[in-house]
């Protein structure tokens, strides 16, 4: 009994923790004072002077490219991968490539980051604004595989079977039956990809180069001089935006599993 009492305690004083931290830098990016400390009423001014102050536009314009081409090809390596891990039970290396898939997830953000840096070094490539996206592409592909092949569990293979028998190319097959069936997982996955690029600072950080300061980048060197109101500002609308992509991606993905269950009641109704 003293235990069931305890837990929303607990689950409470956590949540605090984590987000009372964020609802205060929203709060205060609304504050009229110069002082990010001192509330001198409500002001939307801050706002106004973010979007013309020209090296965060700059950082945030670079932010969305990243994160647009490295989602979109973390999506489609993610994809083949996860087809590759869920079709073919048995291959030579499986063990050495489904390890290479995951990697990422279990290792720490600084040993991805100095890794891809020693391999742009080795192989004598620029630092700039691909090898930011190639470094966020490896570091969100895992995440991409992880939530389409969890869909593909779940897929009925008659399907394509069915298509393949009436004449339908394997190719054509993929396109026209199996990629609209998986297709909340695949968006889905490319929210999560592209949330998680905007977000990255480490190893952004690690592998950028001149004229490729991200939005974190840019915000991280500036706190370090002391926080301005603009800073907050820039902040609330990352966590909205980041928010946003990870409501549409739950969404998503809750609307596939009800499909699924669907599709699985109506294969039991059969």
């Amino acid at each position: 009994m003293k235990s069931a009492r305890f837990d929303p305690i607990i689950l409470t004083l956590g949540f605090a923790f984590l987000y009372i931290p964020i609802l205060i830098l929203v709060i205060y990016s609304f504050n009229d004072s110069k002082l990010v400390t001192v509330w001198g009423g409500f002001s939307t001014r801050w706002y106004t002077q973010m979007w013309s102050n020209e090296g965060l536009m700059d950082a945030a314009w670079i932010t969305i490219r990243v994160g647009l081409l490295s989602a979109s090809l973390a999506t489609v390596l993610g994809t083949l991968a996860a087809l590759a891990l869920n079709r073919f039970a048995r291959f030579p290396g499986r063990m050495l490539f489904s390890g290479m898939i995951y990697a990422p997830l279990v290792m720490p953000e600084v040993i991805t980051g100095l890794s891809l840096l020693l391999l742009f070094v080795a192989v004598s490539i620029d630092r700039g604004f691909w090898t930011v996206v190639i470094a966020h592409t490896t570091f969100t592909m895992c995440y991409v595989a992880i939530v389409v092949q969890s869909r593909l569990v779940t897929f009925d293979r008659s399907l394509e079977e069915a298509a393949l028998d009436l004449g339908c190319p394997p190719v054509k097959t993929f396109f026209k039956i199996t990629l609209p069936l998986i297709f909340p997982a695949v968006i889905a996955g490319w929210m999560l990809a592209f949330t998680l690029s905007l977000d990255d600072l480490v190893i952004a950080n690690f592998n950028t180069g001149p004229g490729a300061t991200t939005l974190p980048i840019k915000i991280y060197s500036q706190v370090r001089l002391g926080v301005t109101p603009e800073i907050n500002a820039a902040c609330t609308l990352l966590i909205a935006i980041v928010t946003i992509g990870v409501i549409i991606a739950s969404i998503m993905t809750k609307r596939q599993e009800v499909q699924r269950q669907r599709d699985e009641r109506a294969a039991m109704a059969q």
